[in-house]
């Protein structure tokens, strides 16, 4: 009797300790799962962006057709890391009134200042030249949790979308992000913009 009762309770404690580990392998696999933007239709192109695809027009008319998500690799990582890293050194932050006399006016950061969207469009500029494609590299529209419009960029993998952003020097998924994401641009398409849907809207969208 003794040696049965000792039995079930190895047996009783292996059935824990198998389900622990069960747990944990499915809570690990959930953080690491590939995590992108759900994204929506086309919609308004930001009056930046307009203006500045009237200067570099053949960076607003970029179609790709293959636009596959580019894979994620330990390469990869070190090199967004590094021009995240880089750029939000190089550049000084100043409003586009204090910069260029005017409100809501994209442009690379060649005079060594600039504001969200200026670090974003430098990020994408190098990281371009660095071999990844156009199409996995997007300028992107939040609202921050105080309400006030911000711009990032996406980097698009197999493993999720990546944000590189000016207030924040590490990279990291979008969904580890504060941010509430408005709009981006579309993959296949420079010059076009997209909807991002969130939550809420991802829930409507799957009853409909």
């Amino acid at each position: 009797m003794a040696s049965s009762m000792g039995w079930r309770r190895k047996a009783k404690g292996l059935g824990l300790a198998i389900a622990l580990i069960a747990f944990c392998s499915a809570a690990n696999s959930a953080y690491t799962a590939p995590v992108s933007m759900a994204i929506g239709g086309s919609t308004s192109q930001p009056i930046g962006h307009y203006d500045f695809c009237k200067i570099h027009a053949a960076e607003c008319s970029i179609r790709s057709s293959d636009s596959e998500p580019e894979q994620m690799t330990g390469k990869l990582l070190r090199e967004i890391s590094a021009v995240n890293l880089s750029v939000n050194a190089r550049v000084k932050p100043m409003s586009d009134m204090d910069n260029y006399g005017k409100e809501e006016w994209w442009a690379y950061p060649d005079n060594g200042f600039g504001d969200c969207e200026d670090y974003a469009l430098e990020k994408r500029r190098e990281l371009n030249s660095l071999g990844i494609a156009i199409a996995n590299l997007l300028m992107t529209v939040v609202r921050k949790p105080d309400g006030e419009g911000h711009a990032v960029l996406t980097v698009r993998t197999d493993k999720g979308d990546f944000i590189l952003d000016n207030l924040v020097d590490k990279v990291r998924l979008w969904n580890q992000t504060p941010y509430r994401y408005l709009k981006r641009q579309a993959s296949d398409n420079t010059g076009r913009w997209v909807s991002i849907l969130a939550g809420e809207e991802k829930l409507v969208s799957a009853v409909k």
